[in-house]
C-alpha cells in the first residue's frame, strides 16, 4: 500500500529517480577521475624522471666532450680539437642550469646533485686552465698539471657521482612503472563495476518509468478535463486580449496625433525664429559687430537643427504606423531614383558606384527609398579625405530561417560596401540607435538618426541589417530582405 501511495506521486516518483541516477552517476564519476588522476600524476612523474635522466646524461656527454677536445690538442697541438671543446664549454652552462632546476621525485637527489656541479665546476676550471696555458705555449705546464691525475680523479668521481643519480632515477623510474601497471588492473575493475551499475541503473529507470507510466495513465481523464476548462478560460482571455489590442491601437494613433501636433506646434517658434534672425541679419547688419553677426548665425544653425530633428523624429515614429502596403518592388528602379535624388552629391565626390542587378521583393516602395538613400548618403558622406568615395552593391539568394515562425525563409541579402573612413567595430550596434553619433557636428553634419530608421525599415519587412568596419579600411553594411510575398505583408501588418 504504501509503495502504491508513492509511485502515486510522479513527483516523489521522478524525485527517486533522480536521487538513484544522480548517485550512481556521480559514484562512477569519481571513480573514473580518481583513477585518471591517478594515471595522470604518474605519467607525470614519468616523464619527469625520463626529463631528469636526459638532462643528466647530457651534461655527462658534454664534459667528456669538452675533455676530449682538450686532450686531442694538447697531445697533437691542432686546433681542430679545440672546435668540440669550445662549443660544449659554451652549452655547459645552459645544461648545468637545466640540472640544477631539476626538481626529482627521489628523496636526497637534490643533495647529490648538488655535490655532483661543484665536481663539475672543479672540471671545467681544470680543462680551462690547461687549455689557456697550452695557447700561452705553455704546454710542458699544462701537461705536467695534467700528469697529475687530478682532472682524472674528478672526472672518475663525476662519472661515479652521475652514475648514482642515474642509478636512483632508472629504479624511481621503475617503481613507477608497476604503480601503472596497478592502476590499469584497478582501472579494468573499476569500470566493469561502473558498467554493472550502469545495466542496473538502465534496468531500475526502465521499471519505473512503467510503474509511473501505467500510473499516469489514470490521471488522463481527469487532465482531459481540466483542459476542457483551460480552454474556455484561453477563449476568455484572448477576448479581452482583443480589447486590448484594440485600445493599444487606439493609443498609439492618439500618439502619433500628439506627436504630428507637437511637432507641429514646435516647427512654428523655429520657423519665427529663423525668419526673425534673418530679418536681424538683413536689416541691422551694419549695426551688429562681428560677435552679434556670429551669435544670430549660431542660433539660426541652431533652430535650424532642431526643425531637422523634429522632422527626422517624425519620420522614425511613421515608420511602422503610416508604411504603405507592401507591393512588388523592382529595387533596381529604386536604386535609380536615389542615385538620380543623389546626383549633384556623387558629381561633386567623383564617386564611383559599381551595382549587380537587383532583384524584386515584395516591400513598401517609399520605404525602400528611404533605406537606400540614407546607406548610399553616408557612403558619400562618411568619405576620406582626397579619395573619391567608392560603393559596390552586390546581392545573394539565401534562404534563412525564421526563428519566431520556424519557417525557412528565401531572402535576398544585399551587401553595400565602401572605401570611407570607417569605424570601430566596437559600435556596430551602436549606430543603429536614434542619435547616436561617432563624429561631431562639425566634422559630419547630420541628426543621427538615418541608420536608427534603416534598421526600423528593415524589421518592418522581416529583415535584419548589419555593419562590418575597421577605422580606415571602409564599412559594410549587410541587409537580408524576405522576399516572400505572404512573409512580408504578415511581417508588414
Amino acid at each position: 500500500m504504501q509503495v502504491k501511495r508513492l509511485f502515486g506521486n510522479t513527483t516523489a516518483t521522478w524525485i527517486i529517480i533522480s536521487i538513484i541516477v544522480v548517485g550512481i552517476i556521480g559514484i562512477n564519476l569519481s571513480i573514473a577521475l580518481n583513477t585518471v588522476n591517478q594515471l595522470s600524476s604518474v605519467q607525470n612523474s614519468l616523464d619527469k624522471t625520463s626529463n631528469i635522466i636526459v638532462r643528466l646524461e647530457s651534461l655527462h656527454l658534454s664534459v667528456v666532450v669538452a675533455e676530449s677536445g682538450q686532450r686531442g690538442y694538447l697531445l697533437t697541438e691542432y686546433e681542430e680539437y679545440l672546435n668540440p671543446y669550445h662549443a660544449e664549454l659554451q652549452n655547459l652552462d645552459e645544461k648545468i642550469a637545466l640540472v640544477k632546476d631539476i626538481d626529482s621525485d627521489v628523496a636526497g637527489q637534490t643533495e647529490r646533485i648538488a655535490e655532483m656541479l661543484v665536481l663539475v665546476d672543479a672540471k671545467i676550471n681544470e680543462l680551462t686552465s690547461t687549455v689557456d696555458l697550452a695557447l700561452d705555449e705553455r704546454e710542458k705546464t699544462a701537461l705536467r698539471q695534467i700528469m697529475t691525475n687530478r682532472g682524472r680523479d674528478l672526472y672518475r668521481e663525476i662519472r661515479k657521482s652521475m652514475q648514482h643519480l642515474i642509478d636512483n632515477e632508472y629504479r624511481h623510474r621503475q617503481e613507477l612503472y608497476a604503480q601503472l601497471k596497478q592502476i590499469q588492473k584497478d582501472a579494468k575493475v573499476n569500470f566493469g563495476i561502473s558498467a554493472i551499475t550502469s545495466g542496473l541503473l538502465v534496468i531500475g529507470m526502465f521499471l519505473m518509468a512503467r510503474i509511473n507510466l501505467t500510473i499516469s495513465n489514470r490521471y488522463q481523464d481527469d487532465l482531459e478535463e481540466q483542459n476542457e476548462l483551460l480552454q474556455e478560460k484561453v477563449t476568455l482571455r484572448t477576448q479581452e486580449l482583443t480589447v486590448y489590442s484594440e485600445e493599444l491601437s487606439r493609443s498609439n494613433r492618439e500618439l502619433e496625433d500628439f506627436a504630428f501636433v507637437a511637432s507641429h506646434d514646435l516647427q512654428e517658434p523655429l520657423r519665427k525664429i529663423q525668419a526673425f534672425s534673418d530679418r536681424l541679419t538683413t536689416i541691422y547688419k551694419d549695426k551688429l559687430d562681428e560677435r552679434g553677426v556670429d551669435y544670430i548665425k549660431r542660433m539660426t544653425s541652431a533652430a535650424f537643427r532642431m526643425s531637422t530633428l523634429i522632422n527626422d523624429l517624425l519620420e522614425f515614429s511613421r515608420i511602422t504606423t503610416r508604411g504603405k502596403d507592401f507591393v512588388e518592388v523592382e529595387l533596381d528602379s529604386v536604386l535609380d531614383e536615389v542615385l538620380g535624388d543623389l546626383e549633384i552629391a556623387i558629381s561633386e565626390s567623383g564617386a564611383q558606384i559599381d551595382i549587380e542587378p537587383l532583384p524584386k521583393v515584395c516591400a513598401d516602395p517609399s520605404q525602400m527609398y528611404q533605406l537606400f538613400l540614407n546607406v548610399l548618403s553616408n557612403g558619400l558622406k562618411f568619405r576620406k579625405a582626397d579619395v573619391p568615395p567608392k560603393i559596390t552593391i552586390t546581392v545573394e539568394d539565401k534562404t534563412l530561417h525564421d526563428e519566431l515562425q520556424h519557417i525557412d525563409v528565401p531572402s535576398c541579402i544585399i551587401t553595400i560596401k565602401d572605401n570611407g573612413i570607417g569605424f570601430e567595430q566596437t559600435y556596430a550596434d551602436k549606430i543603429f540607435s536614434p542619435f547616436q553619433r561617432l563624429h561631431g557636428r562639425t566634422a559630419y553634419k547630420g541628426t543621427g538618426i538615418g541608420l536608427a530608421v534603416c534598421r526600423r525599415i528593415v524589421e518592418r519587412h522581416g529583415g535584419t541589417i548589419s555593419a562590418l568596419s575597421a577605422p580606415n579600411e571602409g564599412a559594410q553594411f549587410t541587409v537580408s530582405l524576405p522576399i516572400d510575398a505572404v512573409v512580408n505583408k504578415y511581417m508588414g501588418e
